[in-house]
């Protein structure tokens, strides 16, 4: 009986350890219904990864004159990583958080229609602001970024967030 329960346990631990090692880890917020939003947080979050990649972006071009440096290209690879993975960061907060649960759809016809279209232009701006950080290391692209996430920051202000 024991030998049983120890396999069971060893074969159970086995199968966490096998999910754990090829299941990647939930992110997002929140695919249950749980009505807890917190819409300006979220825009926050969003300015301080577009800063961040702002830093990463004019922290790239400086080491670039120093390329013949192994530690300067080595940073230089280490800002690369920080810029294009906090961009994915910024399309999964628009995507996993505002365009599934805080966008809301209207049909055709029905009063809110022109807002609805209005921020999901406003998304798709971000996302694809986002997209090209990760191609660049353009200033100009980065300022798009931010511009596109200025341009939706009224629409989450704190005085009007709730579930």
């Amino acid at each position: 009986m024991r030998t049983s329960t120890l396999l069971t346990a060893l074969t159970a631990a086995a199968a966490a350890f096998t999910l754990s090692v090829v299941e990647p880890p939930v992110a997002a917020h929140c695919q249950i219904p749980c009505g807890i939003y917190d819409d300006p947080m979220r825009v926050t979050m969003l300015k301080e990864d577009a800063t961040t990649i702002q830093k990463a972006v004019t922290s790239m071009g400086s080491l670039v004159k120093d390329s013949e440096n192994a530690l300067a290209m080595n940073q230089f690879v280490r800002w690369t990583t920080v810029k294009d993975d906090t961009a994915t960061n910024i399309q999964r907060i628009v995507s996993d958080y505002f365009l599934t649960q805080r966008v809301k759809a209207v049909p055709a016809g029905d009063p809110g229609r022109a807002a609805y279209l209005d921020q999901l232009a406003k998304m798709h701006a971000i996302l694809v602001a986002a997209m090209k950080c990760k191609q660049t290391a353009d200033p100009a692209n980065v300022q798009v970024l931010i511009d596109s996430i200025d341009a939706i920051a009224p629409m989450y202000s704190p005085h009007d967030h709730g579930g």
